[in-house]
């Protein structure tokens, strides 16, 4: 197989960002510390085993994920929300990892520290990642590498004052109960800065934000715990009566969820090379090999997920009572800790419905698709993790609509509703209430409304850009 090696963004991509200061600074690193990144076969990985009994793919350390698989079925047969069951691989991590983001004000105005970070799925190499990025494996040097620098402000960081501490997760598609402890902790005192690391303003990573592929996942869902701007306005339900139908949605549980092993899942083919779907749908398990000078460990192996196409991340915003708010979703998916998410108006992988007919595919998913472009407010192509996903990219939007209804066709039983940015946050404080997807639309949404130009609403509702 062919070698790769990813660049850093181009010129033309550089522009279009507004020749920003860290778009210029991690074009350099990219330079000075390129990741090259190259396919193996999934058999064939340095540092991993198959379980001869499970056919699961695991560490020999025993630590870091296992690749299991996982059997999904509607509890008492009932396949009126969820379908007839399936059977997929899954990413087995149960290690709490840190997102940690330093803020400090320098002139009056609050910075963070980010890192220029290459992940062997990233498709442009380095992005701006939070201040710590790393699983407990990582941390804890199971792959005997160099420390990660920053940890100590994040695992004691009462000396500082701690604006978000909360465990959230991950995709739960693809990961079976992942979570991540996402923190922000401002400090005072003088911060050495290391190579790779720079102080960013919160308005340049709004632009970059909407630039693109500059600003990494799991920075964006470190941004997400920032109190969004404005004032919280005029909501059009309460903040308990939110509570309440979320609650309401997990104690139906309609999905039995159990890991199986890797060779119990049908409708998957495997192969020396990888494992993908018989009908080559929703994602592969393939094998990389990556080297890179300037992470804790200088060259490593390992399996990941590959999407076979983009998806669609979106939210619809509409004014009422000259209030912003989003149009948000019940979403289930396997691999939560509890049951139920709130996410995006629309997250779903266009391709993986084109063969059913349009009655089958996601509510609102046409609306967003045609929606003209007087009415999208926010639209960029960003990356998701890059530590175990490749070249996984999705488009998000912010589309403003003149909707009224919560549920848009009766057979969606009450799956939605209209939530503001303010009661967003506050939900954003629990853990496990708002899925990642949000997270991340959630920090390009502020982006939006903080901008000088951001859109506002006249008293009949919609106002487009």
């Amino acid at each position: 197989m062919n070698e790769t090696e990813v660049s850093a963004p181009g010129v033309g991509e550089a522009e279009a960002a507004g020749a920003e200061p860290s778009v210029a600074w991690l074009r350099d690193v990219g330079r000075r510390s390129a990741m090259r990144v190259r396919r193996v076969p999934l058999a064939e990985l340095d540092g991993w085993e198959t379980d001869p009994d499970t056919g699961d793919i695991r560490h020999r350390s025993g630590r870091f994920f296992t690749v299991a698989g996982l059997s999904v079925e509607p509890q008492d047969g009932d396949a009126r929300d969820t379908g007839p069951g399936w059977r997929q691989p899954i990413i087995d991590q149960p290690e709490v990892g840190v997102l940690g983001l330093l803020a400090k004000e320098f002139g009056g105005e609050r910075h963070f520290l980010m890192q220029a970070k290459a992940e062997p799925g990233n498709h442009n190499e380095h992005q701006l990642s939070p201040t710590v990025q790393a699983t407990r494996s990582n941390y804890t040097r199971v792959h005997r590498g160099r420390s990660v620098p920053y940890l100590g402000y994040f695992q004691d960081p009462r000396r500082h004052r701690v604006l978000a501490d909360v465990r959230q997760s991950e995709q739960g598609a693809w990961f079976l109960r992942k979570r991540n402890r996402n923190m922000i902790v401002e400090v005072t005192d003088d911060v050495v800065l290391a190579d790779g690391f720079r102080w960013t303003t919160r308005a340049e990573l709004d632009r970059l934000l909407a630039a693109g592929d500059y600003v990494n996942m799991d920075a964006r869902s470190v941004l997400s715990h920032l109190p969004p701007p404005g004032p919280p306005g005029t909501p059009r339900h309460s903040e308990g009566e939110l509570l309440s139908w979320l609650t309401a949605h997990r104690c139906e549980e309609p999905l039995r969820v159990r890991r199986v092993p890797l060779r119990a899942v049908t409708g998957w083919v495997r192969t020396p090379e990888h494992i993908a779907h018989e009908q080559g749908r929703y994602f592969d398990v393939i094998g990389v090999h990556a080297e890179s000078a300037h992470r804790e460990v200088t060259s490593w192996q390992q399996p990941m997920l590959r999407p076979r196409e983009g998806g669609v991340i979106a939210f619809l915003l509409r004014w009422f009572d000259g209030t912003p708010h989003v149009l948000t979703r019940v979403h289930r998916e396997p691999g939560y800790a509890d049951v139920a998410e709130l996410g995006p108006t629309v997250q779903c992988t266009p391709g993986n419905y084109a063969h059913l007919p349009p009655s089958a595919r996601p509510p609102l998913l046409a609306e967003v698709l045609a929606a003209p472009r007087s009415r999208i407010l926010f639209d960029a192509t960003l990356s998701e993790e890059g530590g175990r996903f490749y070249h996984a990219r999705n488009r998000y939007l912010v589309v403003a609509t003149d909707r009224d209804p919560e549920s848009p066709t009766g057979d969606h039983r009450d799956l939605f509703r209209w939530v503001t940015p303010h009661q967003l946050a506050a939900l954003l404080q629990h853990s496990h209430y708002v899925n990642v997807q949000a997270r991340s639309l959630i920090a390009c949404l502020h982006s939006l409304l903080s901008t000088p130009s951001a859109p506002s609403a006249p008293p009949g509702g919609f106002h487009g850009r």
